[in-house]
């Protein structure tokens, strides 16, 4: 494994604006003074060398990322791959055509799974039985919750960052979604579009019936379908400085709504917001569906149909389609 911060001299000839880090604890290398003002952006890419459609995935979701990004003078790009040792060489191969060229200053930083996971387990480690698909906290379900306690673990400097899915098609400015940032109202500390189907009108059933006048799972716009991960803006500083998020991920806390709720789910982060944000909404800044237009519609055949529409309905032009259990993205 590599130091923490040992950096990789990789391309620097051909990509000229654009350099490589390897962080093995998260620790960003010093870039040189005056530094522009870094966009961070995170996306998980692991185990790449054992599926060529997860490669195919990630090439897609690069390829229209750097295609449409413009950004102000002053501003640079800072792509986060958090990877094993294989699939930081693949993400490497794919950005090699990607990168030169760009009209804006871009720094890649890799971050060692096993070093990230290691740092992430005790803080997560009782919320894994709650949120994780086997029985148990295992301990390689740490990574599922990176965004839960990102805070923590990266360097004090980075204020925010967008943690996204590889399985995206972008089809506007990345730079127009930091501005979401600016939106957030008092005491938000995540950004994060709903969820488009009725996964958590499934999932919340038992205190839905005890509780029959609730919003919970409900649809929108007046209830509370939960969340979707697949795009989710981070306040890091927001998020540090919250005495509520922050409590919330105590072990304690976590067993009392998972009580309260009768919450048993399988989906790692997007379940524990789910949660919370039923609890507490004010925490969460509510993206708008275009910014992650969800395409899956297995619920639809799974029990659903009848009010399925009403979770899946998104009106307006699409900024980021996520194809989320393997639904094909439409083509230009």
């Amino acid at each position: 494994m590599a130091r923490p911060g040992a950096p990789l001299l990789l391309l620097a000839a051909a990509l000229g604006v654009c350099a490589f880090y390897y962080l093995g604890a998260g620790r960003e290398s010093p870039a040189p003074a005056p530094a522009p003002r870094r966009l961070h952006l995170l996306m998980m890419f692991t185990k790449a060398a054992r599926s060529s459609a997860l490669q195919a995935r990630g090439q897609a979701a690069l390829r229209s990322l750097l295609r449409h990004a413009r950004l102000e003078p002053g501003q640079a790009l800072h792509l986060h791959f958090v990877s094993e040792p294989r699939s930081r060489q693949i993400a490497q191969g794919l950005l090699r055509p990607l990168l030169p060229g760009l009209p804006f200053p871009c720094q890649v930083i890799f971050h060692d799974v096993d070093v990230l996971t290691e740092q992430l387990f005790p803080v997560v480690e009782a919320m894994q039985k709650h949120f994780s698909a086997g029985s148990g906290s295992y301990y390689s379900d740490s990574i599922f919750f990176l965004s839960v306690a990102m805070h923590r673990i990266m360097p004090t400097e980075i204020e925010r960052i967008i943690q996204v899915d590889l399985d995206l098609k972008y089809k506007t400015n990345i730079r127009e979604l930091f501005e979401e940032f600016d939106h957030f109202p008092q005491g938000a500390v995540i950004g994060i579009a709903r969820e488009m189907q009725p996964v958590y009108r499934h999932t919340f059933w038992q205190f839905r019936r005890e509780n029959p006048q609730s919003k919970v799972g409900e649809p929108p716009p007046d209830g509370l379908p939960g969340f979707n991960s697949g795009v989710m803006l981070l306040n890091l500083e927001a998020m540090r400085q919250s005495q509520l998020y922050n409590q919330l991920l105590e072990p304690d806390m976590v067993r009392q709504l998972t009580e309260k709720y009768h919450f048993k789910g399988h989906l790692g982060d997007q379940d524990f917001f789910t949660m919370i944000g039923m609890e507490h909404p004010e925490l969460f800044h509510v993206l708008h569906c275009t910014w992650n237009r969800q395409l899956c519609s297995w619920w639809r055949e799974h029990g659903y149909s009848d009010v399925f529409d009403q979770y899946f309905r998104c009106d307006g032009q699409v900024r980021i389609y996520h194809g989320n259990c393997n639904t094909p993205i439409p083509e230009d």
